[in-house]
């Protein structure tokens, strides 16, 4: 198979990203005949997960009731057919450890045990004044979900195989079922990223060693397909727009962004030809992240092509493909994880630190993320951006003040990965206007405890920042990762 042909035939759009999610209930044939209705009530709950679950960014595959090792074969082998990403195991009475093992065996894929209990308690009352002490172990054996969750968790353990768990009630329970969305949510995120394609454009940045990546562990950690880009095909897409389509992207960005009248429109038809381009090559390789330095030293088209990008790349990264600068890999990912985690995700790093208020002040000039942004992106024209080669026009935010996130992809000499996460809150604050986007931030550890705890874990110089704490959802991500989360704050 040619080279061209494997890209062709391969997934790495958001074409279709529904996450194919296995449902699996498991119980023991020898009570069938024994507890008449019990196996009907059982896949009654069954059907009430299943549609719990349901949303439009799943496909929920409900394998039904296995009752035993020749039917936990069965549902292995469908589970496969279906080419399932995540596998809900929902416990709902005693069941062998043998009858999952088969399943799980053949499907090497994350597993969630639901012990899920179909009311608050027994009512004991009613349960003693039955009689009939068959029918009495049956409705027992219904609210039985607990009993063989060592006996699993035992076997798995032995034999190193991971899963996760989720304990509560199948009604009434909202703590639970945001637990088990938030899995699922990970699920999804991991399940992205594997079928995304991280575009590369241009080199490092001379001198920064913090962000220099090890490509096979991002393609080996987080299955994203690298495709190494050429600034020259950036600039060749711009040669060929209409005036109609530049009138249009205009209007648009006087639509999206608050732009200075101190903007001359030779920069701003300049930044509308590079965005209408940055779309182009991200619909021809089919991009769900880029990262990118280039100077253009020497070719003035490429030149005009980076120093026009600013507002491009805000767009992309508002529609959810984020874009880093300073060939920034490992922050790229870290900001289409919180895109993916509903957080947003804006390239910072720190700025200064008020000591008066015990704040730090984070920011980056370069692309933000609109929609965390407080109030409208400002768009402000730059003689140079700080240290780098270039002009033009730069965007510039605050991050809406309430809780924030933020989070660092951090290379680790045993997994790889790590992430690296804090949790603080983005405060008011008169920031800096040198058209970049900046805020101040304020941390439980204070000012000084943050930097110091945050620098001890050795990341890169920049991060990411999204609005609200999702820290529980980034723990079940690293999980599903099968890498370690270090959460500071």
């Amino acid at each position: 198979m040619s080279h061209s042909l494997h890209r062709n035939a391969t997934l790495y759009s958001t074409d279709r990203m529904i996450l194919r999610v296995g449902l699996v209930g498991i119980g023991l044939d020898a009570y069938w005949p024994q507890f008449e209705g019990l196996r009907d009530r059982l896949e009654g709950y069954l059907s009430v997960v299943a549609q719990k679950i349901d949303a439009p960014s799943r496909t929920v595959i409900n394998l039904g009731l296995v009752d035993s090792v020749c039917n936990g074969m069965a549902a292995a082998h469908r589970c496969r057919q279906e080419d399932v990403d995540v596998l809900l195991v929902y416990v709902s009475t005693y069941a062998l450890s043998s009858t999952l093992l088969p399943l799980l065996r053949r499907n090497r894929v994350p597993v969630i045990l639901l012990n899920l209990q179909p009311a608050v308690a027994i009512d004991y009352a009613r349960f003693n004044a039955m009689g009939d002490r068959t029918a009495m172990t049956g409705e027992w054996l219904a609210y039985c979900s607990s009993c063989p969750m060592p006996e699993i968790a035992n076997m798995l353990k032995r034999l190193r195989m991971p899963f996760e768990q989720v304990t509560g009630m199948l009604h009434d329970d909202p703590i639970c079922w945001r637990e088990i969305e938030q899995w699922l949510g990970a699920a999804y995120a991991k399940y992205v990223l594997e079928h995304s394609r991280l575009g590369l454009m241009g080199h490092y940045y001379t001198g920064m060693l913090d962000v220099s990546t090890d490509l096979v562990q991002v393609s080996g950690v987080f299955g994203l397909d690298v495709e190494m880009l050429e600034v020259d095909e950036l600039s060749a897409f711009r040669r060929d727009i209409t005036a109609g389509e530049l009138d249009a992207k205009i209007s648009e960005f006087h639509q999206f962004f608050d732009i200075g009248e101190d903007c001359i429109n030779e920069e701003l038809t300049s930044a509308a030809t590079t965005s209408i381009a940055l779309n182009r090559l991200v619909d021809a390789h089919r991009l769900g992240l880029l990262a990118y330095y280039y100077k253009g030293t020497g070719i003035t088209e490429n030149e005009t092509t980076l120093n026009s990008i600013i507002l491009g790349t805000t767009l992309l990264t508002a529609q959810g493909t984020p874009v880093a600068g300073e060939y920034e890999v490992k922050n790229v990912i870290a900001m289409k994880i919180m895109e993916l985690l509903g957080a947003g995700g804006s390239f910072t790093e720190y700025y200064a630190m008020d000591f008066h208020r015990d704040l730090v002040l984070m920011g980056h000039d370069g692309p933000g993320h609109p929609n965390i942004a407080e109030g409208k992106l400002k768009v402000r024209p730059l003689k140079a951006f700080h240290g780098k080669v270039g002009s033009g026009l730069s965007v510039e935010m605050s991050v809406k003040h309430g809780p924030v996130t933020l989070l660092s992809v951090v290379e680790d000499c045993e997994h790889g990965f790590k992430l690296l996460a804090a949790h603080g809150r983005s405060v008011p604050g008169e920031v800096l206007e040198i058209g970049n986007t900046n805020s101040f931030y304020q941390f439980s550890l204070g000012a000084r405890g943050f930097v110091d705890t945050w620098n001890s874990h050795g990341p890169a110089h920049p991060c990411a920042v999204g609005t609200g704490h999702i820290g529980d959802q980034l723990s079940k991500l690293a999980r599903l990762l099968n890498i370690p989360l270090a959460m500071v704050c």
